[in-house]
């Protein structure tokens, strides 16, 4: 289900204060990271993950590449920073209409 502007705005607002979970370095997507990427999405909702040693569109792309993987939305990109959402099972973050 993608996200509406406002609902997009507003886990933007809510992830402010999160830190990375996940971190992604030189050796890139792997098994391990796929694991952890699914383990802290399905017990949070809403994470940030931390992608170094790429460039710019190299960092959006995985990204995106992350969220088909996980069944995930994008909420937001800064700098080496992705911010993913996925609903929980039993969701805790209330979405706005």
């Amino acid at each position: 289900m993608p996200l509406t502007n406002k609902q997009n705005k507003y886990l933007r607002g809510l992830s402010h204060d999160l830190k990375p979970v996940v971190m992604i370095g030189n050796s890139g997507v792997t098994e391990g990271v796929l694991s952890e990427l699914e383990t802290c999405l399905a017990h949070h909702e809403l994470i940030k993950v931390r992608i170094s040693g790429v460039d710019r569109d190299e960092r959006r792309q995985m990204a995106e590449n992350l969220c088909k993987q996980s069944n995930s939305e994008l909420v937001n990109t800064i700098g080496h920073i992705a911010v993913l959402y996925r609903r929980a099972k039993e969701p805790v973050i209330k979405l706005p209409k």
